[in-house]
């Protein structure tokens, strides 16, 4: 799963370019956290973007970069289950 976490659904991922359900699930869970995380996080190379424009990301990419049904799985942990990090 970590191997494949830069994956992509539309096969512009790496390493190995896989697309669709050649990913494996827990793969794509991990790349749609991965982006909210390290978007919504300080980085020592640039100053935190935040959760909105994480989850804009993940909605406006959704089917085509990150698994439709993941998005819409994080998107309702944030939106109706009020999930926010501490």
């Amino acid at each position: 799963m970590i191997l494949q976490h830069h994956e992509r659904m539309d096969g512009s991922g790496y390493p190995q370019g896989l697309k669709g359900e050649e990913i494996l699930l827990g793969a794509r869970i991990i790349a749609v956290a991965d982006v909210i995380e390290a978007m919504s996080t300080h980085r020592p190379y640039r100053f935190v973007v935040g959760i909105d424009a994480a989850l804009r990301e993940i909605q406006e990419n959704s089917g085509n970069l990150y698994d439709k049904l993941v998005v819409e799985a994080c998107l309702a942990l944030f939106t109706t289950k009020r999930f926010a990090f501490s």
